[in-house]
């Protein structure tokens, strides 16, 4: 199976930073990222994976870390600093302009000796855009078909100056120009006329990855995605959405097996269940409750502020009668379904991962559920996303990867030099 990390501040739990021994004093230490990326890399990981926010969010920084050093400089940092481990940022279509983003991206792919990967995504907020000229986003449906645009014009950029056509001869000529193109790109949302202003990087093209949930977002996905970080509670969750981007590849002419699929997963790893859900009750004891259960009453429709945090969570309304946005709310009922939680235990499971898969267990029990999910056709792999940093990632590689490994589910030793070597599927490496 394939494992990436997704690094986000001191943990994915919002309560993480505020432990006695957190990391949060250390965001701005390039150090720290260096060293969770080696971790990962001491994993054998795919792919350390770092998302990024185009505004500060006044009103919830207050209370919690969020973006701190920008990406892919970070992520040129880490080439440096490791040998193997794939580099993948997220870039936005809808405020980057795609030669920007291709010369950025195939340069981390020269400077890591071809492991850069780009995960394209539209944005979320009016606040990124009022940041970028705008006074709100586009609608859905054209942020999407501009990602299209955009996704198109890095391909060709990429493309436009071959390799090859670098002859270095030193009697005189340089460039073999008769190999580069121009590509007089002439759309709704970008004029480009190329050719790009660096060569082919060495992976040809860096890895495309894909995080879209909605229809544009899952025909985009299928379309171009060579990796795809999706968002499951259950393995119920996970196999429909894993099923619909292969139906949708297939349709469009792609090999299924081409694509690999990582539903966001969070775990909690102790020597015995008790642990392990102790060191799940004690972040949660971190929380910042009253943010918490504002953010459970934007997802419920309703107020939760008199909730009684050590108690269970009140009966909710079923999905037909739910007049908000259905998404959100179905996850919250399928969490309450499955684990009958205190609220407490909710708004805990919500701070780690907004409704990302959550393992709380063993090694063993991590990895009897991870190769449930797997075999389940929920999933080719995960992208962990650690509640605390860098415990959480301590934790996976020293006790849950051996046991992966001892169960011939993972790698034990890197195959190939790129990061599409390391998603390649397992016939593909022999």
């Amino acid at each position: 199976m394939h494992l990436n990390l997704f690094a986000f501040a001191a943990g994915h739990h919002t309560g993480a930073w505020r432990t006695p021994h957190s990391s949060v004093d250390q965001l701005g230490d390039i150090t720290y990222w260096e060293e969770l990326a080696r971790t990962a890399e001491r994993g054998l990981f795919d792919a350390v994976f770092l998302a990024d926010g185009q505004s500060t969010g006044i009103g919830g920084i207050g209370t919690g870390p969020g973006w701190f050093l920008e990406p892919v400089t970070t992520l040129t940092a880490l080439a440096r600093a490791t040998r193997h481990i794939g580099l993948v940022t997220t870039v936005s279509s809808t405020f980057w302009h795609p030669f920007h983003a291709a010369r950025l991206i195939g340069s981390l792919d020269h400077i890591s000796g071809g492991r850069a990967g780009i995960n394209v995504v539209t944005s979320m907020t009016d606040a990124e855009a009022q940041n970028h000229n705008m006074t709100e986003l586009p609608r859905h449906s054209e942020r999407y078909a501009k990602a299209a645009e955009f996704i198109e014009l890095l391909q060709k950029l990429w493309d436009s100056w071959p390799a090859e056509a670098v002859i270095a001869d030193r009697g005189g000529v340089y460039t073999d120009e008769s190999q580069l193109k121009t590509i007089d790109h002439r759309g709704r949302w970008f004029e480009v006329a190329g050719p790009l202003n660096l060569p082919q990087p060495p992976q040809g093209r860096p890895v495309l990855f894909q995080a879209g949930a909605s229809e544009p977002g899952r025909d985009l996905a299928a379309r171009h995605a060579e990796g795809i970080y999706a968002v499951a509670w259950d393995l119920a969750m996970a196999r429909e959405y894993r099923l619909d981007i292969r139906s949708r590849a297939a349709a469009l002419g792609r090999d299924p097996d081409q694509i690999t699929v990582m539903p966001g997963l969070v775990t909690y790893i102790g020597g015995t269940m008790a642990e392990a859900k102790e060191k799940q009750r004690e972040l949660n004891r971190y929380l910042p409750v009253a943010d918490s259960l504002r953010q459970l009453s934007f997802f419920i429709g309703q107020d939760t502020s008199g909730w009684a945090l050590d108690e269970p969570v009140p009966e909710l309304p079923p999905l037909a009668e739910f007049t908000g946005p259905k998404g959100r709310y179905a996850t919250v009922l399928r969490i309450i379904e499955s684990t009958r939680p205190t609220v407490r235990e909710l708004l805990g499971l919500l701070a780690a991962g907004g409704g990302h898969a959550t393992f709380v267990g063993t090694p063993e029990m991590i990895a009897d559920e991870m190769e449930r999910w797997v075999d389940g056709g929920g999933a080719d792999g995960f992208n962990l996303m650690p509640p605390i940093l860098p415990g959480g990632i301590e934790d996976f590689v020293d006790l849950v990867v051996p046991e992966l490994q001892r169960r011939g589910r993972f790698r034990k030793s890197y195959g190939g030099t790129t990061l599409r070597s390391h998603l390649a599927p397992p016939h593909h490496q022999l």
